[in-house]
């Protein structure tokens, strides 16, 4: 069983029925409140939208193995759009296997990943991928060549245009991805797996609504 809930920005909750994992969950940089972590494994894509709060069962930020509760995740860094290539790679997409769902969790990043990278991330079922662009994350092109480079059965989309949010760049609206990739969406409250044979066959974009 796993669930699936969208908070909004690159903010995203995994639930099982033993625990919860939250990404990037300091959502007071785009103007809300911050998501609860207590008791859950925070994970943050860069070290500005970690909260860092010691009610965490565990605290992840960057590259690594790690293995806690649930979950078996891998980070791997990459390149943020704010860097050069001469930096030091700021980004983490992490692998979250649970449950037996392979699921990639993208952050901002800037362009494809490089087939080292790619080997790490390895076979997916569900990627998370940012697609609102404004020279701060991918857009639709860059998510989509993504998408195809890692080559899921499903992908769910965040960090795009809301008016709700602070962004500090505008971000391009969901719909030009979707439109781009071109295959088939399900909009829902929430995901919910109850196992692998869940997950559709062919590509599908699944659209959480922000709770």
């Amino acid at each position: 069983m796993l669930e699936i809930e969208y908070k909004g920005g690159n903010g995203i909750v995994l639930s099982t029925k033993k625990a919860n994992l939250v990404v990037d969950p300091k959502l007071s940089a785009i103007g809300l409140k911050d998501m609860n972590v207590k008791d859950a494994v925070e994970v943050a894509t860069e070290e500005r939208f970690a909260l860092k709060a010691d009610s965490a069962r565990l605290q992840i930020e960057g590259p690594g193995e790690y293995g806690v509760a649930d979950f078996d995740i891998r980070g791997v860094a990459v390149q943020r759009h704010l860097d050069t290539d001469q930096d030091p790679k700021r980004g983490t997409v992490y692998r979250i296997v649970v449950n037996g769902f392979r699921i990639a969790v993208a952050g901002n990043m800037f362009g494809k990943l490089s087939e080292e990278q790619l080997e790490e991330v390895g076979i997916i079922d569900i990627l998370i991928i940012p697609v609102g662009g404004g020279g701060y994350t991918l857009d639709s092109t860059g998510a989509v060549a993504v998408t195809r480079q890692i080559d899921p059965r499903v992908v769910i989309p965040v960090h795009y245009a809301d008016d709700g949010l602070k962004y500090e760049v505008p971000q391009a609206p969901a719909d030009e991805f979707i439109k781009e990739l071109g295959v088939t969406v399900e909009e829902v409250e929430k995901y919910k797996l109850k196992q692998l044979s869940s997950i559709p066959a062919g590509l599908t974009i699944v659209k959480l609504a922000r709770s």
